[in-house]
């Protein structure tokens, strides 16, 4: 949808994602120093809590970068975006092309990242399973969810040239990873790579996911508010876990509006409101959004396919 007119932000707001890395980095460095001082572990912990939130965000920079938003300059923004790729386990060419098909064809079998949920033939237990698995082991979850995107019989990825940039990412992920490890072993860091990166990158595959459930899964309306659990903060720590999401709890303007810069979102918060039956207020933070989520885990579905048709059993 073609955008509305540029709204005037304040550049704290626009340097969100800077200021997510530059708090990353100072967190790991605090973290770096408490594991080798052998501080207590009521200290680590903390500090781990908070890494994730931060590399969570630094995720969100993954999103932005496949819109082109991350960065101005277009090389840049590629280049970050293959680097937040790599450490997510995920070659961006490959989630930029899946992450296309959810604009394209949101909330329909068509899909592919919110796939089974739109797919009126799986069957439920299948739903299931798929959502524990993916809200409990999101770092290897989702990564095999794109892959399944780009490997399966019909994929939507068909360009050539996309497809070959896509092996490279993916070999060139395999190489980093490979030279990573060898680092680990031969100089006998494994508890620093344990802390500081593998535990605080697990739990934060994990927020992304319940994020992205929070965002769709258990909506079956016909339209972008419907079909999209959105959070609007009454609190200042609401409105602090949203800057440092880069605002993507405005999810529905977004998808009204996707060529719109991160730090506008939030002036836009009005088209969120309630136009049709069946859709829903803003949420006033992420606990009342998770609960009302939550309920549908019993039964995971996205998308007004279902309405036409039986629930697969």
């Amino acid at each position: 949808m073609n955008a509305s007119p540029p709204v005037e932000t304040h550049w704290i707001s626009r340097s969100a994602f800077q200021i997510v890395i530059i708090l990353l980095a100072l967190t790991q460095g605090l973290l770096g120093l408490a594991l080798y001082h052998h501080v207590t572990f009521w200290v680590v912990v903390p500090l781990v809590l908070i890494l994730s939130h931060l590399m969570h965000g630094a995720a969100v920079g993954l999103h932005e970068a496949t819109h082109g938003q991350l960065r101005q300059n277009r090389t840049f923004n590629e280049f970050d975006g293959i680097l937040l790729g790599v450490f997510s386990f995920m070659s961006f060419s490959l989630y930029r092309a899946a992450h296309q098909t959810h604009h394209a064809y949101f909330a329909t079998e068509r899909d592919e990242e919110l796939w089974p949920f739109t797919n009126t033939k799986s069957s439920r237990w299948v739903r299931i399973l798929a959502a524990v698995s993916e809200l409990t082991l999101g770092l290897i979850t989702t990564p095999l969810l794109f892959l399944r995107a780009f490997l399966r019989k019909g994929s939507p990825i068909r360009a050539k040239r996309i497809r070959r940039r896509i092996w490279i990412e993916l070999w060139l992920m395999v190489m980093v990873w490979s030279l990573i490890a060898i680092a680990v072993f031969y100089l006998d860091i494994g508890r620093y790579f344990l802390w500081m990166y593998f535990v605080p990158a697990f739990i934060a595959a994990n927020l992304q996911t319940w994020r992205k459930y929070i965002e769709h899964v258990g909506l079956t309306g016909s339209t972008v508010n419907s079909a999209t659990r959105n959070v609007v903060a009454d609190t200042w720590m609401g409105r602090l876990v949203s800057f440092t999401l880069l605002h993507e709890p405005y999810h529905g303007v977004h998808h009204l509006h996707v060529s719109l810069p991160h730090a506008e979102l939030p002036h836009h918060a009005e088209k969120l409101q309630p136009k049709h039956p069946d859709e829903h207020p803003p949420f006033p933070s992420y606990s009342h959004a998770v609960i009302h989520m939550l309920k549908s885990l019993r039964n995971p579905r996205v998308g007004a396919q279902w309405h036409a048709s039986t629930p697969a059993s």
